[in-house]
């Protein structure tokens, strides 16, 4: 009886492990710039946290590392040739995979972040190329291209959409008329389902997937509308218009509390929407133009949604219920948000790194430091792991210690 129950003990820990392994990795700590990690201090040294170490000459680049495996994985761009660079938990590079071509044209680099789930990783290039790969050797498994293969159409600024996955279907936006959002077998890349969407370009906009009591939902931002799709068969269920100057919307929408926010930049904001409890519809709650983050995403806490914007490039907090404005900052440039244990870091255009406290009281910087290092605009979003804040900026990876 002993050994019986022993066995299936082992055999429930292994079904986990492997379960565990293949949950995929996700952009923005779980979508949405809320990372779980406790114990982080509070305040950090006068000259900033520790800097544990550096990898530098990584090539160009504004997507954010990710961790997997007990490996760390980042995209980059190398001449004309995108490539995914795997660190040990050291910095120090252990492989190095060619995924083709990538984004030499306007503000040059890789875009997209990899994903991984389990022996397999993703990369999305900003020439459209859908690229899947043996985590472990780099062999390439499959390839789809979202203009060749699904009637897409790049945007000004390249692709920068990171793909979604769940279980063993992939998530992607090609912005076809025709295959506007389809869903892949992740293992093969061949078609699950297509959706017409409303048949608008795609708008740079990560998918975020929410799970309802109904159903599964994938909510993003197309180049005209805000779009709800059902993930089980591609089913428009709603839209709604969400337009800006050049239809770029690279922000993940957030869910919270049953209700979606929806929030770009170049003249437009942020709206909230309330969402049915089936998923099936939307309507819109209140809308606040300041609140036009163009690409630093925002995080709500504990019913506050905090971030910075683009026009007015002051950060903001206010009140996820009513959208009234709790305060408004310039203490720094405008720029990324995330959150943890309290606490915002927020990561400005100018390179600012600072620690704020989350509270709606007032935007209280607590302690600040400079990124020096690195090349290029200051926008690829930091990731906060085991302890560890991670910040790319162009050619470097640092690694800042927080606990």
């Amino acid at each position: 009886m002993i050994r019986k129950c022993l066995f299936l003990a082992s055999a429930l820990l292994f079904s986990v492990t492997i379960l565990f392994a293949q949950e995929p990795t996700v952009w923005r700590g779980e979508n949405n710039g809320i990372y779980s990690e406790t114990g982080l201090l509070k305040e950090w040294p006068a000259n900033g946290p520790e800097i544990l170490w550096t990898a530098e000459g990584l090539g160009e680049g504004h997507s954010s590392p990710v961790f997997a495996n007990g490996k760390i994985y980042l995209s980059t761009l190398q001449g004309e040739d995108g490539y995914i660079i795997v660190f040990n938990q050291d910095g120090k590079v252990e492989q190095k995979v060619n995924y083709g071509k990538d984004f030499k044209d306007s503000y040059p680099g890789s875009r997209s972040s990899v994903v991984v789930a389990g022996d397999l990783m993703y990369i999305y290039s900003g020439y459209g190329d859908l690229v899947c790969m043996d985590a472990n050797s780099g062999a390439k498994k499959w390839t789809k291209n979202a203009f060749t293969d699904f009637d897409g159409e790049n945007i000004r600024w390249g692709v920068t959409e990171t793909v979604l996955i769940d279980g063993d279907v992939l998530y992607l936006t090609p912005g076809g008329k025709k295959n506007n959002v389809v869903a892949l077998n992740r293992f093969n890349g061949d078609l699950i389902w297509t959706s017409t969407g409303k048949g608008d370009l795609s708008a740079y906009c990560t998918p975020l997937l929410v799970n309802l009591p109904a159903r599964k939902l994938i909510v993003t931002h197309t180049a005209d509308h805000i779009i709800g799709v059902d993930a089980k068969n591609g089913q428009l269920l709603w839209d709604y218009p969400h337009k800006n100057q050049w239809s770029v919307h690279p922000n993940t929408p957030l869910f919270y509390n049953g209700d979606l926010f929806c929030f770009s930049g170049y003249g437009k904001g942020g709206l909230k929407l309330d969402l049915s409890n089936d998923g099936s519809s939307v309507t819109k709650q209140w809308e606040k133009p300041e609140l036009d983050s163009r690409m630093g995403g925002m995080v709500v806490v504990e019913g506050y949604l905090y971030g910075s914007g683009d026009k007015g490039r002051e950060w903001r907090c206010v009140n996820w219920e009513t959208g009234e404005e709790k305060y408004a900052s310039k203490d720094i440039a405008k720029g990324v948000t995330i959150y943890a244990d309290g606490m915002l870091y927020c990561y400005s255009e100018r390179g600012e790194l600072a620690l704020v406290e989350a509270t709606p009281e007032n935007f209280n910087i607590v302690s600040q430091t400079k990124v020096e290092l690195g090349t290029a605009q200051h926008w690829a979003h930091p990731v906060i792991n085991n302890g560890r804040l991670f910040v790319r900026h162009g050619d470097v990876l640092i690694a800042y210690k927080i606990k």
